[in-house]
């Protein structure tokens, strides 16, 4: 019986159970003054009966004997058919009768309006305690069903209602999660059109007027050479940042799969820093490794690559000539830990909080090409994957990014 579980319904079958015990009660006193009652009326007949018989000088002998001895004979029955007096006589005609009837009539129906009420009474207590509950229920419902979800509905009872209302309830937080969910894909997605839209317009701006140079200029062919040499690269830049930020969007969505694999750390540092190690010589500046090249690594190799590597790229973009980056790694009992490191200028500490925000620059970052899309790429790849990117950086004396990850067990 789930429903004495209800609270508000235990508390009524309560009721009912000593409403029950009230109507036992008025039963038995009934019973037992109806009893009494008529022990009372043959009493009083019998006292009738026998002061009629003295007064006719009948001797008290005689009527006692009889009033001991008294039974039923057909003369008897006789007497009382011809005076009128059999079972259908109405109560009308006997006095005694007629008393004792009303008196008894009168007990029955008020103890009978009496246990009517009270039972009214406590079961129009317990349903408007239900109906109460139900408007708060359907009130909460209702704002559920138009975006509010600030409401909520009774909950720390048992009881199959009880339990309805905790699935209501728990419904809605899944239906504000979702809403809440939906509302940041919204205001992400906005923000992203603004950000894309925001970093297009510079080579945008740029390809129109290398277009019109070289429109103005069709027999020039030392202007049409530059120009067209200008539009490449910035269609090459377009092109760069497109592919990032879609491969941000994708990383932020949650839809990029990894597929991690176990590998040597040789295999990802070498990997990770592929293409710029020309670069590196071109500029004068040296990467170096320090760690067991055999140590393993549980990872995406694809992604991790390019995250380290975006690391590596921003290191160089803030080394001057002879400059150096150097990756190390080291394993604890529960990380691997990978640190990229680089005697540049380092990264001011108000900066600090913001250098993995999307399209964020600090001052230093000004005179330099990019668009503020790598270190939050980065951190997005490593986050992905369970791992912890942090930075820690002294101005002048250079910066050190370390990746961590979990160690298979």
């Amino acid at each position: 019986m789930n429903f004495l579980q209800e609270s508000v319904l235990r508390r009524y079958f309560a009721f009912l159970l000593l409403f029950l015990a009230l109507l036992t009660g008025f039963g038995i006193l009934y019973g037992t003054n109806c009893i009494q009652a008529e022990k009372n009326l043959l009493l009083a007949h019998d006292r009738a009966f026998v002061s009629s018989l003295l007064e006719e000088d009948i001797p008290p002998e005689t009527i006692l004997r009889a009033l001991k001895q008294a039974k039923e004979t057909e003369r008897g029955a006789a007497l009382l058919r011809q005076s009128g007096w059999t079972e259908r006589t109405s109560a009308l005609f006997l006095p005694q009768v007629r008393q004792a009837a009303a008196v008894s009539m009168g007990t029955a129906v008020g103890g009978v309006l009496l246990l009517a009420l009270f039972l009214m009474g406590g079961s129009l207590f317990f349903l408007t305690r239900l109906d109460r509950l139900y408007r708060r229920a359907g009130e909460a419902v209702e704002r559920f069903s138009g975006g509010d979800f600030t409401r909520r509905l009774p909950r720390g009872r048992t009881g199959s209602f009880s339990h309805l209302l905790a699935a209501v309830d728990e419904l809605a937080v899944a239906l504000q999660s979702k809403s809440e969910a939906e509302r940041k894909a919204k205001e992400f997605l906005k923000d992203a059109l603004s950000d894309i839209s925001h970093q297009l317009k510079t080579p945008l701006a740029a390809l129109a007027m290398y277009n019109e140079i070289i429109l103005e200029e069709p027999e020039n062919r030392t202007t049409v050479q530059e120009f067209s040499q200008k539009a490449a690269q910035a269609l090459s830049r377009m092109e760069g940042l497109i592919g990032t930020l879609l491969k941000v969007m994708r990383l932020d969505a949650g839809s990029v799969p990894f597929e991690r694999g176990i590998y040597t750390m040789q295999e990802l540092v070498l990997r990770s820093t592929e293409e710029l190690t020309t670069r590196a010589q071109r500029e004068g500046k040296h990467i170096c490794f320090d760690g067991p090249p055999e140590e393993r690594i549980f990872c995406d190799l694809a992604w991790t690559s390019e995250a380290v590597g975006n690391l590596v790229k921003n290191a160089l973009d803030h080394t001057e000539m002879g400059g150096e980056v150097c990756l190390s790694w080291q394993r604890s009992p529960l990380t691997l830990r990978l640190s990229v490191e680089d005697n540049g200028s380092g990264i001011p500490p108000e900066e600090l909080p913001h250098i993995f925000k999307r399209f964020y620059r600090g001052k230093s970052s000004q005179t330099k090409q990019g668009v503020g899309l790598g270190l939050p790429l980065a951190k997005s790849i490593v986050e992905g994957q369970d791992g912890v990117l942090t930075v820690q950086s002294t101005p002048g004396r250079g910066t050190i990014f370390t990746l961590s990850f979990l160690t298979k067990t």
